[in-house]
């Protein structure tokens, strides 16, 4: 991962975050005596390393719990854009994409949005899974609960 990742400090500036597979180093030798046993290989690890501008931070950790960290973001980053906006969100027809939840008493989502000329031909779903498309204007505002991210 790069600074380009948008995790930020506390006072939002860009936190450096290098993401590594590691194995833990069995040591050669001990304070006065020889060297251990090298016994069974070592377990691979995974190295997380935060660099903030007030120091760095470095975490290690099994790929059983590398996969439970990746799981718990998962579902909070669902969670987050799954949650309704503070207030809704007007755009023109002609800006739709998919994924925009309609806002109103029934779920309607935006399955897709395709300009022809001036108008906008969107195809919506309805939460019990029905499916239609009606015909806008581009320039018709429409108010939206939920938009997600650009690129999603």
């Amino acid at each position: 991962m790069s600074s380009g990742t948008g995790i930020t400090d506390a006072d939002g500036r860009p936190v450096p975050i290098t993401v590594t597979v590691d194995e833990h180093m069995l040591a050669t030798a001990t304070a006065g005596g020889p060297a251990p046993d090298a016994g069974p290989a070592p377990a691979p690890r995974i190295g997380i390393r935060l660099t903030p501008p007030a120091g760095e931070l470095v975490w290690s950790c099994t790929p059983e719990a590398a996969r439970e960290l990746a799981a718990e973001l998962l579902r909070a980053a669902e969670e987050a854009e799954s949650a309704p906006a503070g207030r809704p969100v007007t755009v023109e027809a002609g800006e739709l994409r998919r994924g925009d939840v309609r806002d109103g008493d029934r779920a309607m989502t935006v399955e897709s949005a395709r300009t022809d000329g001036s108008t906008v031909h969107v195809t919506w779903k309805s939460g019990a899974g029905r499916s239609w498309t009606q015909a806008y204007a581009a320039d018709t505002a429409i108010t939206l609960k939920r938009r997600l991210p650009e690129g999603r």
